[in-house]
């Protein structure tokens, strides 16, 4: 057996960050451990593939420790389309309902990890997609509301922090971290005394509605930015499918007590761009909608960037369809949405190819490790949407800080 032979594969139950339990899988390649558990979101795309089989987390865990190990040790690890082609044979389905998204996502990190160990090389160079490393840009939710938070708190589902300009990694993440305090003082005032009580992704989930909510935030970045001495923008994660209502065909706003048309949520959304000054506005309209988000970026090309997670679900397929109708500016990638690392990767290339911005990001229930900013880096991606605070949080910017040491700290993407 080869130093890069899967000697083997261990699968157990374990909890993410919102307390929900998960599949963690243990891989050794020659002397080396791999491992890696997946993350769960909230707000989950109608398109993804099922995180597990009908059994849950346990019967995910059962299949992979009695059937799936047995298949893999010997595999050759050196080059993951091994790995992910035996997954393939066991499960042919179309959304993976034999195995699971996430089961797929975590043996294939699991063995990615302990294959570049086992190498002696980081795993951002593993699985480097690109000729030359960067740093993203860290977006971070601030503010949350819709499915990341309860009733009462903005209808949107994450306002956000972008440092585009920072001249470093360091001052980046700090700048992301200095606004999140400066906005709890400013919801404190506002509010007469804030809980500061928070969302899934660590953000501030206040009683107020989003306008209100992007006008305290506007103010909180813009005193950063004079602090700091360089430009962040704000963002938006506006979950339009959880506001969409298929029966009135209209966007509900429970906070607001509204209801919008598609021309009055297009409105709604162009009027805020220019308002706030927004330069990143992701799944604006529901996830089915194509033609309205390329109606929405012909409107809005150039001035800010318009991002599809429901509407894509990190499917290369779906991102040519996207393409060929000019829907989007930028995508997010979501590895476990299809499981399989080889198709991220296919969905990340074709984004280069056609100059539309991957941004890697996070799900509102994550693992506490920072492997996800290893993934952007190693991809290429602008901007690494991995949240402000949190421990599950902050790995992820840490590691930036880590991987900087070896790549320049200064060389940071730019928009």
């Amino acid at each position: 057996m080869s130093e890069t032979s899967i000697k083997d594969v261990k699968a157990r139950l374990v909890y993410n960050s919102r307390g929900e339990e998960t599949i963690e899988v243990d891989v050794v390649v020659g002397k080396s451990l791999g491992r890696a558990a997946a993350p769960a979101g909230k707000s989950k795309g109608g398109k993804e593939v099922m995180y597990y089989p009908s059994g849950g987390v346990v019967e995910a865990v059962r299949i992979v420790n009695n059937e799936i190990a047995d298949k893999l040790r010997g595999v050759d690890a050196s080059n993951i389309d091994n790995v992910e082609e035996v997954l393939k044979k066991y499960d042919d389905t179309s959304n993976l309902r034999k195995i699971g998204g996430n089961t797929v996502y975590a043996i294939s990190l699991a063995t990615c990890i302990a294959a570049s160990n086992s190498m002696g090389v980081p795993l951002y160079k593993y699985l480097k997609i690109v000729d030359d490393f960067f740093l993203p840009l860290p977006l971070g939710n601030v503010i949350g509301g819709g499915r990341h938070a309860g009733k009462g708190a903005p209808d949107w589902q994450e306002l956000l922090a972008l440092p585009m300009e920072a001249p470093d990694i360091h001052s980046a993440v700090k700048a992301n971290i200095m606004i999140h305090e400066y906005t709890g003082r400013l919801l404190d005032k506002a509010l007469g005394g804030f809980t500061l009580g928070k969302g899934d992704e660590g953000a501030y989930a206040p009683p107020i509605d989003t306008f209100k909510a992007l006008e305290i935030l506007k103010e909180s970045v813009e005193y950063v930015s004079d602090e700091l001495g360089f430009k962040i923008g704000v963002g938006v994660d506006v979950a339009a499918s959880s506001l969409w209502d298929p029966k009135s065909k209209s966007y509900v706003y429970p906070t607001e007590g509204k209801k919008l048309s598609k021309k009055e949520q297009i409105e709604r959304i162009v009027d805020w761009v220019e308002r706030f000054n927004l330069i990143y506005v992701e799944d604006p309209l529901e996830e089915n909608d194509m033609d309205g988000f390329a109606e929405l970026n012909e409107i809005l090309y150039r001035k800010t960037l318009i991002c599809g997670d429901d509407l894509i679900v990190t499917n290369p397929e779906i991102l040519r369809n996207a393409v060929d109708k000019k829907a989007v500016t930028a995508l997010i990638i979501k590895p476990n949405q299809v499981g399989f690392l080889t198709t991220a990767m296919e969905t990340v290339r074709i984004a280069h190819r056609e100059k539309i911005i991957p941004v890697i990001s996070h799900r509102s229930g994550e693992p506490p490790e920072g492997y996800l900013a290893q993934l952007a880096i190693a991809w290429g991606g602008k901007i690494l949407k991995s949240g402000i605070m949190g421990g599950e949080r902050i790995a992820k910017a840490n590691e930036l800080i880590r991987v900087s040491e070896e790549i320049g700290s200064k060389k940071l993407a730019r928009l």
